[in-house]
Parts: structure tokens; sequence; C-alpha cells
């Protein structure tokens, strides 16, 4: 398989991968992310929490490239990634997995990881690549010539997963893939990120079940209004470090009964 363009001067291998500085994002007037600094090493998994709005996605995006800075540097395997594009971004090994799966619904599994591995430029790689995504997920390659939009929420979300891992990711940010699964399905999204883990991807979690991507993570941020307010070791991360930024009386597990299973829809996803 090809491996992402790291550019002409590539991080020595004691480098972070990601060393996020002094990032403000704004929405107009509105600040979503203020001032944030953050570094992350090659083969770490992290937990990214706070409540709705605290700007986890936002900081995702900005990674990501769909929105811009309006200060501060994103420094990505050794380079200046802070006013790139989004495909170039993905192009170097940074994989957004937004809420939402990600998917084409209407074509099939098989067309769906194609399309995927359109960044790679050599064409047996290409379908070496469409290869590998339906090797490692077993349910998806019995069901190659199905629509997507006829997967369970699970399957689309490892379907999801199987398009970032055809160009050999380096950071996968995953946000909020257990979103509207239901038990069973969440057990194969977090089997599925171990995986990608295993394939010596670098993730960045952001998840409604905090206890399980604690488990999951090894480090643990915690952003508030926008701010990164705690970060450290997911074994430090107490109850009492959860329920001080989270809000008095959280919990490590969420409290309510998470809603049933999405249905899919048969529009063509933006992405």
């Amino acid at each position: 398989m090809s491996t992402p363009d790291s550019g002409t001067d590539p991080a020595g291998p004691a480098a972070p991968l990601l060393q996020v500085e002094n990032l403000t994002v704004r929405y107009g007037l509105a600040t979503a992310v203020r001032d944030l600094s953050l570094t992350l090493d090659r083969g770490e998994a992290l937990a990214l929490l706070g409540v709705n709005g605290s700007g986890k996605s936002t900081l995702a995006r900005a990674l990501s490239g769909l929105v811009p800075a309006a200060q501060g540097t994103i420094i990505f395997d050794g380079q200046d990634i802070t006013r790139w594009q989004p495909h170039r971004v993905r192009r170097a090994g940074l994989i957004y997995l937004p809420e939402g799966r990600g998917i084409f619904p209407d074509l099939t599994v098989t067309e769906n990881l194609r399309l995927a591995s359109g960044l790679i430029s050599n064409r047996k790689e290409r379908a070496a690549a469409v290869e590998h995504g339906l090797e490692l997920f077993p349910a998806l390659k019995a069901r190659a010539k199905n629509h997507a939009a006829m997967l369970s929420g699970g399957e689309q979300q490892m379907l999801s997963l199987a398009r970032a891992l055809t160009v050999t990711p380096k950071l996968i940010i995953a946000d909020e893939m257990s979103l509207g699964l239901a038990p069973k399905m969440v057990d194969t999204v977090f089997e599925a990120l171990e995986l990608m883990r295993n394939h010596d991807a670098t993730i960045i979690l952001i998840e409604q079940f905090a206890e399980r991507a604690l488990k999951f993570a090894g480090q643990c941020a915690l952003l508030q209004r926008g701010r990164l307010s705690w970060h450290g070791s997911s074994q430090t991360a107490t109850e009492e470090v959860i329920a001080g930024y989270l809000g008095a009386g959280s919990s490590l597990t969420p409290t309510t009964t998470p809603p049933p299973p999405r249905q899919p829809t048969p529009t063509r996803s933006s992405q």
C-alpha cells in the first residue's frame, strides 16, 4: 500500500506527530477555540472530552483543514499545515472521521472504498488498498456489493474506518463514532479503532462514553468553552477531574440511554 505524502522535510522519529500552538478558531465574532496548545506523540491515543459546545468538533475540523485558524499554528509530521486545504491534509495522512458516518449511502461498499483510495496514484496500489480494507473487516467483505445505505449503523461506521485505512493514516480523528449506536455496535466501533491503532495509527477520540474513551486512550484532554482545561494521563483523569470540567454531578458513564440507531438515508453524503 502507498504511504501518504509527508512532504520533503519529514520529522525525525523522536519528534511529536502533532503540535498545536496557541490555536484560535472563530465563527464570525464567536470564538469556538481559544489559545489552545496541545502535543501528541506518534502512536498515542488521546481522548478529547467536553460538554456539547466546548469546541471539540471545531478543533477536529481545524486540524483537518475544514475551518480556518484565526491565529496559531498546527504542525503535523514536521510540517506547518495551518493553511493547508483539506485534501492536502488528508493526503499527508491526517484523516477526520466526522460525526454522521462520512460515507456515500448510494454507493456500494466497494465503491466507497475505491473513492477513498483515489488519493493513491498507482492503480495497482489503489486496488490493493480496497482489498486491504475488505480483509480487515470481514463483515464488510461479505457485503461488498451492497449499497452502504443497507448496512447497519455499526457496519456503516466500520465502512467509515475502512475508508480511512485505504490511505494508511498517520493520525485519525474519530468524532462521536458511537453516537446513536446500540451497545453491541459500540463494541464493534471500539474493536475497529483498536485494529487501527494496531496498524500504527495515532488516534484522537471524541466520544460521548467518557469511561470507554479513557480505557481506550492513554492520554486525556478536557475542553471547556474552547479552552484546554486539563491534559494528562487517562489514569489520572478521576471522577473528580471529570466532574470538575464536565459539570458537578457528572459521571464517566452517560446517565441517559443512548438514542436508537439512526435509519440510513438514501441521499449522497457531502464528504
